[in-house]
Parts: C-alpha cells; sequence; structure tokens
C-alpha cells in the first residue's frame, strides 16, 4: 500500500557569494521574512569556480533549481560579472543535451542588502519548479525518447 503524503517539494541550490548573494541571504534571515525552506544555501567566494560540468551533475544528482546570486559588475573579483555569465552561458549549453530546461538555472545579481530581490528570486525559482516539476522526470524522459544504441 502507497503512502501519500504532501508532494515533495523542489530542492533549490543557492550558489551565492559572499560579497553579494550571501549577504542579501544573511540580511534576509535578520528580518525574519519567510523564503521557501526548500533551499541549499553554499556561500562562495566566486562562483567562476565552477565548471558547467557541476550544474549538470547537481541536477542528475536530484537539485531541481540552481541559483547563482553573486554581487555582479559590484563584485570586488575582476573575473565574476563577464566570467560567470559566460560560464552559466556554457553551463545552458550543456544542461540542453541532456534535455534540462535551461530555466532551471539562473544567474542574478544581489546587493548586500537586497531582502526584496533575494526573496523574490528564490520564491520565483520555486513557483516555477512547482510548474514544471522534477528534474529528475525531465532527465528520464528526454533518455526515453533517444534512439536505443544497438
Amino acid at each position: 500500500m502507497e503512502k501519500s503524503g504532501p508532494p515533495k517539494q523542489p530542492k533549490i541550490l543557492i550558489l551565492a557569494t559572499l560579497a553579494g548573494g550571501y549577504a542579501g541571504a544573511d540580511a534576509t534571515g535578520q528580518t525574519h521574512i519567510d523564503y521557501p525552506a526548500n533551499t541549499y544555501i553554499l556561500p562562495v567566494m566566486c562562483p567562476c569556480i565552477f565548471p558547467p560540468e557541476f550544474y549538470l551533475s547537481a541536477f542528475e544528482r536530484g537539485i531541481d533549481g540552481i541559483l547563482v546570486l553573486y554581487s555582479g559588475t559590484d563584485s570586488p573579483y575582476k573575473v565574476e560579472a563577464e566570467g560567470t555569465a559566460k560560464l552559466i552561458q556554457r553551463a545552458y549549453e550543456l544542461i540542453k543535451t541532456r534535455g534540462i530546461d535551461i530555466r532551471r538555472l539562473r544567474l542574478a545579481a544581489i546587493c548586500t542588502v537586497c531582502v526584496k530581490p533575494f526573496v523574490k528570486e528564490v520564491n520565483q525559482m520555486n513557483d516555477l519548479l512547482k510548474g514544471i516539476g522534477r528534474v529528475k522526470d525531465e532527465i528520464a524522459a528526454h533518455a526515453s525518447s533517444q534512439p536505443q544504441a544497438a
């Protein structure tokens, strides 16, 4: 007999730079503003340290959405703004080859006191994922539509 319970919430990984997104998340917590609890925040120095394959691997392991929240052009690192945008573009190309909707990966600039934009980004991703479903289902559907090797 199957147990029926509340539907599983999508898993959202947030890569948040210390100089931007993480400070925005911290400010959100300090003001006691609620946002979905199905988030996993990973503070990072610069998102450029993650190759495109990292994003694909995260999706294949069951992370349904990834937000890369960085400080944009206000970054203390020269390479962050342009380098991160190029890296995410390469990640989009890679995840498309596995049939993964590129909307599952989002890059956004968040400042150190950007509480409302932080909450907006998380809520938008959460709503999107509830609408498009689990990434594992998307990957399985794509795999089953591919011709089988002889």
